[in-house]
């Protein structure tokens, strides 16, 4: 994909205006993907697959948000690997999948819209230019047209399930750098929760199985209502089980890594789903 930069563009004050106006009423040019995709939407799994932080894609208005490309390709627009596992334990349980189409550094669909990193400003050690100063109208633009789409069809999904009295649970897959801020992080993994560990604590249990495998609990990240979304509105507020997985990105970057992993998140998925059956009767 060919990268523009925004601050090449000079414009005039008129064209700026009338720009600017035009960026209001619309952010999605016709052509572009959708704000999501969905794998198995009808699947007979009982697990529902969500990952928020899919695709490191910028809408082409907003240019390259004055990155260069190799930042976009780095962990802070995405969540490297963690589509393609996800795909594959969707496939391997017949699970719904849904994943969002474009970068957190747009808008961050695991993050409440009202809480101001959003939209970062920094990420890392890393400015984001294209993210300074918008005005309300580019703001909503963001939210209306990726946020609010990816999270409605994810709200849809569950309520449809609801209706027809298919239980859930909800599985929320992300993935982590092994190196943040010069500190390298041992875990191979981490299972995450907020308020309810019911779900989360069985996969902790069946992912620890492995001896040589270090799962974090509830670290380096915790869910909590400020800096997560899907969690706290999809699945505490319905009272659904749950849990967010973090895998390390360095052993998912390839396609062999992302296949072993596949098959272990969905080994643990299913076993976990049955020692909950057996106390939650």
């Amino acid at each position: 994909m060919k990268m523009r930069s925004v601050a090449a563009m000079p414009k005039s004050t008129d064209q700026t205006e009338a720009g600017s106006a035009a960026f209001a009423e619309s952010l999605l040019e016709q052509g572009e993907p959708p704000p999501y995709s969905q794998w198995r939407p009808e699947g007979g799994s009982t697990f529902v697959i969500v990952a928020d932080h899919a695709s490191w894609r910028i809408p082409r208005r907003l240019g390259d948000l004055g990155l260069p490309a190799a930042e976009l390709q780095r962990h802070i627009a995405w969540d490297i690997g963690a589509l393609a596992v996800a795909q594959q334990v969707s496939a391997a349980l017949d699970a719904p999948l849904i994943a969002q189409n474009y970068s957190r550094l747009v808008i961050d669909c695991n993050r409440d819209p009202a809480v101001a990193s959003s939209i970062p400003t920094v990420s890392e050690h890393s400015d984001i230019p294209g993210n300074v100063d918008l005005s309300a109208a580019q703001i909503a633009a963001r939210r209306r047209e990726i946020f609010d789409p990816y999270h409605g069809r994810v709200r849809a999904l569950l309520d449809a399930r609801l209706k027809a009295g298919r239980p859930t649970i909800l599985v929320a897959q992300h993935s982590m750098t092994d190196v943040y801020k010069g500190v390298r992080r041992a875990m191979h993994a981490a299972i995450l929760y907020n308020r309810d560990r019911r779900f989360a604590a069985l996969m902790l249990e069946m992912l620890r199985r492995e001896p040589a495998l270090i799962v974090a609990d509830n670290e380096p990240y915790f869910v909590s209502d400020e800096t997560d979304y899907s969690i706290p509105r999809h699945g505490e507020a319905r009272g659904l089980p749950h849990v967010e997985i973090e895998i390390r990105q360095d052993l998912i970057g390839e396609e062999a890594g992302q296949s072993a992993w596949a098959r272990r998140i969905a080994r643990a998925l299913l076993d976990a789903e049955q020692a909950f059956a057996g106390t939650h009767r």
